[in-house]
């Protein structure tokens, strides 16, 4: 749980930008990689991860504009990046502007119970990450590369002057 805003706004910072970055690697033709016909495609994925920004924020007081709608799927891997770039900046434009430190501590209904604001915001990032995860992988089969999350992919170790791990 996030006690202080600003704790919260340095973590979305990082967050953020590294679901951005991956969003900014889609392709167009990448959006229709699935794992099977009965699961969700990459585009699909993504598109989930821009729409529940707003959707999970829509039980809190915060306004702001965002995707409203989860399907359809955009075709444009751009569309889908430019606007979690957008629903973003607007979402934390809104805590900025509504939120202090108190109304983290405000229990609100969520997903059949009362949590905190701040539990909420910490569920926002967990999902958004728990996504990401799915993301890389279905990114690998539609053949494209991975950028570093949480330290460098398997083509990036040779940034860093280092060999990548043995398969």
């Amino acid at each position: 749980m996030f006690i202080t805003i600003d704790h919260f706004l340095k973590s979305w910072e990082f967050e953020s930008g590294v679901t951005h970055k991956l969003l900014k690697s889609l392709t167009d033709d990448s959006l229709k990689q699935e794992i099977t016909s009965q699961n969700w495609t990459l585009g699909r994925i993504a598109w989930h991860i821009v729409t529940s920004i707003r959707i999970i924020a829509s039980n809190t007081n915060l306004t702001f504009e965002a995707p409203k709608e989860d399907w359809p799927v955009p075709e444009s891997a751009q569309f889908i990046a430019d606007s979690y770039l957008q629903a973003s900046h607007s979402f934390i434009q809104s805590i900025k502007l509504r939120w202090s430190n108190k109304d983290l501590e405000e229990c609100i209904d969520f997903l059949g119970q009362k949590i905190p604001n701040g539990s909420l915001l910490l569920f926002l990032i967990q999902h958004q990450n728990h996504h990401r995860g799915q993301m890389t992988v279905l990114m690998r089969q539609a053949g494209l590369t991975v950028p570093g999350i949480y330290g460098p992919s398997k083509e990036e170790w040779a940034n860093y002057g280092m060999e990548a791990p043995k398969m």
